[in-house]
């Protein structure tokens, strides 16, 4: 070969390898890298939104609350995501006792409720997300039952292998139900636990993720379940015949957040899609695409029909830091005593 034509050849390849990084380097710097716990029909068009509104690429995959958790714990000292968006905020209050995420306070971190923002700035919420029960109507009429307005009507004997309910393992919703029926019961763990456990029976199967138990009850496969009211809404937004209901005796909300990833390969852009998504640039389109989220920011007015479902009922908050110190070891033992005893 002619040296020249060799030289050439060489120095053509080493400019398109430099054009090709810097190419790179400059789609990285307007990309960030998300998991979501939020499942893709909620999370794709709030990114969309965000791309629209400020250039920027969100690459994200979607886990649920357990899975996002131990993932980012795997993957501390090298980690492959900038951002941790959505799911219940014990989840991030767990991740803080594992070092997971790096302090950042967005301009709306001020105006948020103190439940709504960790006092460091470890996770800030983007929404609120209430427990609800979610019962198939026609079975209701079925069996002349009206539907369940206590935590007690779900142990009837009716319901026997007939409810289905998130799994701890790996779902959020399911460890806000868990810290629920503590709340309910003065955190006497050994009362919640007794409760579980009566309530086994009726469970013909502990799902996936959050909302894996709501098409079954929609089709009448099984009776009913615990869903977080934006699974919930969605369901019956969809034209399937489910009632919501309240227990009397109260039910938890969880607050769904959004942290910056400690040692974040891009911790500008992951910046910019946390001060976006805790202002009301992105919870104001929750009601545009049929979002049943209550809305974090102050600013932005609660949805009208969302409002009249939560009017009357008796919900309570979370205490994040206590179900985020206590959860591993709650999980466990519901997985001792309740999932496989």
């Amino acid at each position: 070969m002619n040296p020249h034509r060799w030289l050439f050849r060489a120095a053509r390849a080493a400019v398109a390898f430099a054009l090709g990084a810097a190419a790179f380097a400059a789609h990285a710097a307007d990309t960030v890298n998300v998991y979501s716990i939020w499942p893709e029909n909620w999370a794709r068009p709030m990114f969309e939104e965000f791309e629209k509104a400020t250039g920027i690429k969100v690459n994200f995959v979607r886990f649920s609350s357990g899975e996002a958790l131990a993932r980012v714990t795997a993957e501390k000292n090298n980690p492959r995501i900038d951002v941790l968006f959505g799911g219940p905020v014990e989840t991030f209050a767990a991740g803080i006792n594992e070092g997971l995420f790096e302090p950042y306070k967005s301009p709306s971190f001020a105006r948020l409720p103190a439940r709504f923002r960790h006092a460091d700035g470890l996770w800030t919420a983007i929404a609120d997300d209430p427990l609800v029960f979610m019962t198939n109507e026609k079975f209701l009429k079925e069996h002349n039952l009206q539907a369940p307005a206590s935590w007690d009507d779900l142990l009837a004997p009716v319901y026997r292998n007939m409810l289905q309910m998130a799994d701890a393992r790996t779902s959020g919703t399911a460890v806000t139900r868990i810290f629920s029926v503590l709340e309910v019961n003065g955190r006497d763990e050994n009362k919640a636990f007794d409760y579980m456990r009566k309530l086994r029976p009726n469970i013909q199967l502990y799902t996936k993720s959050g909302g894996g138990g709501t098409l079954p009850v929609g089709l009448g496969q099984a009776a009913g379940g615990i869903f977080f009211i934006v699974d919930a809404l969605d369901t019956k937004a969809k034209g399937y015949p489910v009632i919501i209901s309240f227990p009397k005796e109260g039910i938890g909300t969880a607050a769904e957040g959004i942290a910056l990833i400690k040692g974040a390969k891009n911790p500008d852009v992951g910046r910019k899609l946390i001060d976006w998504a805790t202002s009301p640039a992105m919870q104001n389109h929750y009601a545009k695409y049929r979002i049943n989220f209550v809305p974090a920011h102050p600013d932005v007015a609660l949805e009208p029909s969302l409002a009249a479902v939560l009017k009357g009922t008796n919900i309570f908050a979370i205490d994040a830091a206590y179900a985020g110190a206590n959860r591993k070891r709650v999980v466990d033992r519901w997985i001792a005593e309740v999932l496989n005893p």
